[in-house]
């Protein structure tokens, strides 16, 4: 309790930076607590279907037996549904139809993801805002004589620092979050991509006309 009372004291005398600071770094939390729960939830794909998918030859309806254990609103299901449901259309048409899907889950997986790179920026630069007014309240209360106030002078380069160091920080933690959930939105269309592919082969292979 008294180390976040310290840090409470600290973060005053940060000065004004620190309020858009920290409306910034609640932001990047609730951001990346979303995508937490986003890739929890609806973008983890069991291994049972993975199996399956994996299969040679496997049965379309063990698939959909597969499938409806999921949650609907799982981006696997979302995606293996739509080449399930147009299976008895041409390859090529099935194949359109996937690609118009997975472009929409990418879209929702990368909702937001510009906001934690903007804040990477933005918390740096409001930072520094909070050095430069801090050095220009330390100058003013030196006189022509000297040094004035001197509490006032070390009040003035405890809010650079403090601004600097928020910024930083916030900005750190900012790009780590974006750049693991980039990663994770790579692998997550990577592996859809590839496991879309044996579907639509088993497709071309139901489609082949047997002489």
């Amino acid at each position: 309790m008294q180390d976040l009372h310290e840090s409470w004291l600290a973060l005053k005398l940060g000065g004004v930076m620190v309020i858009p600071l920290s409306v910034l770094a609640v932001l990047a939390l609730a951001i990346m607590l979303e995508k937490a729960v986003l890739y929890w939830r609806y973008a983890r794909l069991s291994s049972a279907l993975q199996q399956l998918v994996e299969t040679y030859n496997f049965d379309w309806a063990e698939l959909e037996q597969q499938l409806s254990s999921l949650n609907q609103q799982n981006y696997f299901y979302r995606f293996f549904s739509v080449i399930s449901s147009n299976r008895s259309h041409p390859a090529w048409w099935t194949e359109s139809r996937a690609a118009d899907e997975a472009q929409l889950i990418e879209t929702g997986l990368s909702r937001r993801l510009w906001v934690l790179e903007t804040i990477v920026t933005a918390a740096p630069l409001l930072g520094l805002m909070g050095t430069i007014g801090g050095m220009m309240h330390a100058f003013q209360l030196i006189g022509g004589a000297g040094l004035v106030n001197p509490i006032g002078v070390t009040g003035g380069v405890a809010q650079a620092l403090i601004a600097t160091a928020v910024g930083l920080l916030i900005a750190l933690v900012c790009l780590f979050g974006f750049n693991y959930f980039s990663r994770l939105q790579a692998q997550t269309m990577d592996e859809m991509e590839r496991l879309g592919t044996r579907l639509l082969d088993h497709i071309r292979l139901d489609q082949q006309v047997v002489p």
